[in-house]
């Protein structure tokens, strides 16, 4: 199965049509109940919406955690039901993968309106962008990826993300980590650098006079 360049059929950047200076924060591979709490809390602290590419398996584990993404203003996603490399698997599996998720963060939250897609690793596919765009959703990518999931530190995480900033920039960042990392996902302190990172970039994309938004809805 081909690996696509992400540009070819799944959105990096989203310029905003009025012009304004508007950044967009996402975060994978949740909801985690260690991690995902704290996230939320700092969002609703600084009043900032984001878009949660959950992965189906824990969403169906967490339903308490979707139900407070779409209740506090965000926007719950799709990020496969198990987190495989779409490259990777046969025609059938992908569509499995994605149009279950969907199913089961609707499950969730009834209230939920599922319209974007991230595959996972980034590794999209044409079996994936056909599947997403038949089942009605957006293929969706990044533009600034900090590599908070390996921890880098606080700083090498904040600075990343600002030496990178222009409007239109989607954020990846992670508020969990995948099944075949669950292991290493345990411990309450697993994204405790995103967390102390996020404490720093909110109000460093305000000073810079960036406004944080929800993903416009795609015509």
């Amino acid at each position: 199965m081909t690996h696509l360049d992400c540009f070819s059929g799944a959105r990096s950047e989203h310029a905003d049509a009025g012009g304004r200076r508007s950044v967009y924060l996402t975060f994978d591979d949740g909801p985690n109940p260690l991690c995902t709490p704290d996230v939320l809390d700092l969002l609703a602290e600084h009043r900032v919406p984001a878009t949660f590419f959950v992965i189906g398996a824990y969403a169906a584990d967490q339903p308490s955690l979707i139900r407070r993404m779409i209740a506090e203003g965000h926007e719950v996603a799709n990020h496969t039901m198990n987190h495989p490399d779409l490259s990777r698997c046969e025609p059938a599996e992908v569509q499995h993968e994605i149009l279950t998720a969907s199913s089961v963060i609707r499950m969730a939250c009834p209230q939920a309106s599922v319209r974007h897609v991230r595959a996972p690793y980034g590794m999209w596919t044409e079996e994936a962008l056909t599947t997403s765009a038949k089942a009605g959703l957006t293929a969706l990518h990044w533009s600034i990826d900090p590599r908070d999931w390996a921890c880098p530190g606080v700083d090498a995480i904040v600075d990343t993300v600002l030496a990178s900033l222009r409007p239109g920039a989607i954020v990846l960042l992670h508020d969990g980590c995948p099944p075949d990392e669950v292991g290493q996902g345990t411990h309450a302190g697993l994204r405790d650098q995103t967390l102390k990172a996020l404490c720093r970039l909110i109000p460093a994309l305000h000073d810079r006079g960036f406004a944080i938004r929800s993903i416009p809805q795609s015509h």
